[in-house]
C-alpha cells in the first residue's frame, strides 16, 4: 500500500484525504496540531511542524512514505517540495523554483528580470529601509508579509504615514520577518484567483474566476465569494494564460496544481499577481469540478505517490457557478444561517462547519470562514444580483 504524507490538518484537504482513500492509499497527515480536523479522517497522525523542513523529512523517511503534498496549506509548500527532491519522490518542481514562487519578494524580482508585467515592488527586512523609500512607490500601496498567504497580514496604505504601523502589521503574520511593499493596481472588474493545473510542466487547464470581497467585513481583502466564469477580457485571459505558460517553463516545473492570482488593472495591462505550486484554499479545485468535471485533486494525489495520471483537458463550464464564503463581519456567537428562498434552489451544496452557540471572530482572515455555499445558476447576471447584495440573499445571525 502507497503512502501519502498531507502537510496540514484543515478542512481543506479532507477531498485530498478522500481521494486518496478511493485509490487504497494509506494517508499520514503531518502539522503541531493535533486536534485538526484532518487528523482525524487520515490513517497516521504525525505531530511535527511543517515549516521545519529537516523535521518532516526525517519524520518521511522514518515513515518510508511514496509521496507529500501540501493541498491549500501555504506553510508546507516548500518543506513539501525540500522533503521530495531529497527522498527522489514526484515533486512539483525543483525546490528552489518552489522557493521563488512561496517568496513574495523574489516572485515579484523573478517577473521583473523575465519581462513580465509587475507593479512597482520592494521586499524589506528593516522598516526604516522602509520608510526611508516612501517616494519610490506611486501610492496608495499594499503591505504584504512574504511568506503569508490567506491575506493574513495585508493592508492598503493610502498615505506615508500610515505605512508604519501597516508593516509592523504585516510582520506580525511573517514567519521570516521580511514583507513587501507594492503599488496598488486598481482592478479593472473582478480579479481572479482560481486554480490551474500543468502535467511536465505544460499547462492542460487554465481558469480565471471573479474573486469577491465584503466591503464590510473587518479585513476587506479577504476574498469573500467566487464566482465562474471570469469578468475578464478574453484578450488578457489570452495573455495571461501564455505568460503563465511561459513562468513555469522557466522555472522547470513539472506536474502540480497551482493556486494563481491575476488581475486586470485600469490601466490597460493584465498582471499575474501570485502563482502557488498548491491547490487554493476556500475549496476552488472542488468549485471547478462542480463547474466543469476536471478533477485536479484526484489526478494531484496519483502524480504524487507515482500512479499514472488520468488524461486532464480543459473543458467548458456547465453554466455558471458561485462560492460564497460564509462569515461574519463581527465577532460574537453563531445563532443560525439563513439562506432567502429564493435562491434555494440554486444551492449545490451548503457547507457549514460550526454549530448554534460557538464563537465567532471578525472576518479578518481566510481562518475566519465558518462554512462555504456552491450554488450554480443560469446566468451572469443572476450571479452578479446574489453576490453584490450578499445579505439580501444568504445571511449569518449572531445571538443577541
Amino acid at each position: 500500500m502507497k503512502k501519502l504524507m498531507i502537510l496540514g490538518g484543515s478542512r481543506y484537504v479532507l477531498p485530498v484525504i478522500e481521494a486518496a482513500h478511493e485509490l487504497g492509499i494509506y494517508v499520514i497527515t503531518c502539522d503541531y496540531l493535533p486536534d485538526n480536523i484532518a487528523h482525524k479522517y487520515s490513517d497516521e497522525y504525525c505531530n511535527v511542524s511543517i515549516i521545519d523542513k529537516e523535521a518532516t523529512l526525517k519524520a518521511a523517511q522514518e515513515l518510508k512514505i511514496d509521496g507529500i503534498m501540501s493541498f491549500a496549506c501555504d506553510p508546507g509548500v516548500v518543506t513539501a517540495a525540500y522533503v521530495a527532491e531529497e527522498m527522489g519522490l514526484p515533486n512539483v518542481g525543483p525546490y528552489e523554483s518552489v522557493c521563488i514562487l512561496q517568496n513574495k519578494k523574489r516572485f515579484r524580482e523573478f517577473l521583473t528580470n523575465n519581462g513580465f508585467n509587475v507593479p512597482v515592488a520592494k521586499g524589506y527586512t528593516d522598516v526604516k529601509d522602509a520608510l526611508k523609500d516612501v517616494d519610490l512607490f506611486n501610492w496608495p500601496v499594499i503591505v504584504k508579509p512574504t511568506d503569508s498567504a490567506g491575506s493574513k497580514g495585508v493592508k492598503k496604505v493610502e498615505k506615508p504615514e500610515d505605512l508604519e504601523s501597516s508593516i509592523e502589521y504585516a510582520l506580525s503574520y511573517s514567519h521570516s520577518h521580511e514583507f513587501i511593499i507594492e503599488d496598488y493596481l486598481t482592478q479593472k472588474g473582478y480579479s481572479s484567483d482560481t486554480d490551474s493545473f500543468s502535467i511536465d510542466g505544460d499547462l492542460k487547464v487554465v481558469t480565471f474566476n471573479c474573486q469577491r470581497f465584503d466591503a464590510n467585513a473587518e479585513n476587506p481583502y479577504t476574498p469573500s465569494a467566487y464566482s465562474w466564469p471570469s469578468s475578464m477580457s478574453d484578450e488578457h485571459q489570452e495573455e495571461l494564460k501564455n505568460e503563465i505558460q511561459r513562468l513555469i517553463h522557466l522555472l522547470n516545473m513539472n506536474t502540480a496544481v497551482y493556486n494563481i492570482e491575476t488581475r486586470e488593472s485600469t490601466n490597460g495591462k493584465a498582471y499575474i499577481m501570485e502563482v502557488s505550486p498548491r491547490g487554493g484554499g476556500n475549496r476552488l479545485s472542488e468549485c471547478i469540478r462542480y463547474a466543469t468535471g476536471v478533477d485536479m485533486i484526484t489526478n494531484m494525489v496519483k502524480y504524487s505517490v507515482g500512479l499514472p495520471i488520468d488524461e486532464i483537458e480543459q473543458k467548458p463550464y456547465k453554466g455558471c457557478w458561485a462560492e460564497i464564503v460564509l462569515h461574519s463581519d463581527k465577532e460574537g456567537v453563531f445563532d443560525s444561517l439563513w439562506i432567502s428562498e429564493d435562491i434555494k434552489d440554486n444551492v449545490v451544496e451548503e457547507d457549514l462547519w460550526i454549530e448554534k452557540g460557538t464563537k465567532v471572530g471578525a472576518f479578518k482572515a481566510a481562518n475566519e470562514a465558518i462554512g462555504t455555499l456552491v450554488l450554480n445558476f443560469d446566468t451572469q447576471e443572476q450571479i452578479d444580483e446574489v453576490l453584490s447584495n450578499q445579505d439580501k440573499f444568504v445571511h449569518v445571525r449572531l445571538e443577541k
